[in-house]
């Protein structure tokens, strides 16, 4: 190997480094934004005289902007600059949290989240597409698990973080603290500037790629989407049902509940390392999530149909994160691997789709399930969806989507 070669081969791996580290700060803060909200729900009702249901709307109004407005943001980052769009969203998100903390009305508060929701759009096509189009390809598993570790670093740093910024400052003082952490975000990609094209390239303008909502419609994209609604379906109902389906299925004291789902989440994101390296040492990456997620919905079986003492249930669920957290590299090269060059930012921003409607229904059919005084079925489902997981991977064509 050459003196240049060489230098040339740290130059890629240092602006690779470069950017999957940017990138990641991005989905470290839009996962903490998604979670600024519930853990001072008590001191803004408070200050606001309003029930928890109508605080709940400032939630709803974000998913529904999320979820109606993503696909779109991903067609806009195909054909215009995706790390200034990036840039944007963390900006827009900032601002959103920067106005709710200084103006007292609470309808300003629903629409400024409102607001992050649209901010909240470019996250999954903007990253997806910086990772895929300038990362060399042998990183590029390694790129998808640090992205996605440090989405879910970011919502298991949200809840202490946001109390820890209220008793220092209040709740409008820790609102702003959050936008102080887009503002930086910001800051690190406009640094950075443009980096070259090192994976599937984008097109020249008129090339003859499809951009018409026809390539979303295709078999391999349309199930790609179910899939990751059906995954977080279950993932969701797992993490906001958990706890109080323990409890009434097994009497699980909410202590020891609490800390199983803590070492669920924990686990997952170590998972998701893990998961990197081993989408990087094989190309079969459907069986990797077929095998996660069969034994993912077996320790959740587990869970559900014995009483485990709190020791053992920490462990299963615990087990049960690792295994989530694992497939997630392998999930994401999946839909890389049938998406056509050029297409990232809209075939991700259509997928990825999938994490809010899942995030809709989930609530939906869980909470009819507790109501209906049938928690072991809570445990059942998320089983179920996990194995609906695996069939559609076997329903996939071995081929680019286009």
């Amino acid at each position: 190997m050459t003196a240049s070669s060489e230098l040339g081969g740290l130059a890629r791996r240092a602006g690779d480094v470069q950017l999957i580290g940017g990138v990641s700060a991005a989905h470290f803060v839009s996962h903490y934004y998604i979670l600024v909200l519930p853990p001072l729900f008590a001191f803004i009702r408070a200050d606001y005289g309003v029930s928890y249901t109508e605080l709940g709307l400032a939630l709803t109004v974000f998913n529904a902007v999320s979820a109606l407005l993503q696909t779109p943001a991903g067609f806009l980052i195909d054909r215009f600059n995706a790390r200034l769009i990036l840039v944007a969203g963390l900006l827009i998100g900032a601002a959103g949290l920067v106005i709710a903390a200084a103006v007292h009305s609470y309808w300003v508060l629903v629409v400024m989240f409102g607001l992050m929701g649209l901010g909240n759009t470019v996250y999954h096509p903007a990253d997806y597409a910086l990772l895929s189009r300038h990362v060399s390809p042998e990183r590029m598993s390694q790129a998808y698990s640090l992205h996605t570790f440090a989405g879910l670093l970011g919502s298991a740093a949200a809840p202490a973080g946001m109390l820890f910024a209220h008793a220092l400052f209040g709740w409008r003082g820790a609102f702003i603290s959050a936008a102080a952490l887009g503002l930086l975000a910001a800051g690190m990609l406009l640094l950075q500037g443009d980096a070259p094209a090192r994976g599937a390239a984008r097109p020249h303008e008129g090339a003859a790629l499809d951009g018409s909502w026809r390539l979303l419609l295709s078999p391999p994209i349309l199930i790609n989407f179910l899939f990751f609604t059906l995954l977080a379906f279950g993932n969701y109902g797992l993490m906001n049902f958990a706890v109080v389906a323990l409890g009434a299925t097994h009497g699980t004291p909410v202590a020891a509940a609490n800390a199983a789902l803590s070492g669920n989440l924990f686990m997952a994101a170590f998972g998701v390392l893990l998961g990197g390296v081993i989408a990087a040492r094989t190309a079969r990456h459907g069986l990797t999530v077929s095998l996660g997620l069969l034994a993912a919905g077996l320790c959740t079986l587990l869970v559900g149909l014995v009483d485990l003492s709190t020791w053992p249930l920490v462990l299963a669920m615990s087990l049960t994160g690792l295994c989530f957290g694992l497939v997630m590299p392998s999930r994401d090269m999946i839909v890389r691997a049938v998406t056509p060059p050029g297409a990232f930012g809209k075939v991700f921003g259509f997928v990825t789709n999938g994490f809010n409607i899942g995030g809709i229904l989930s609530p939906l059919l869980f909470g009819a399930l507790m109501d209906r005084g049938e928690p072991a079925l809570v445990f059942w489902v998320i089983a179920a969806s996990t194995a609906a997981c695996v069939v559609t991977l076997a329903l996939m064509p071995r081929r680019r989507a286009g």
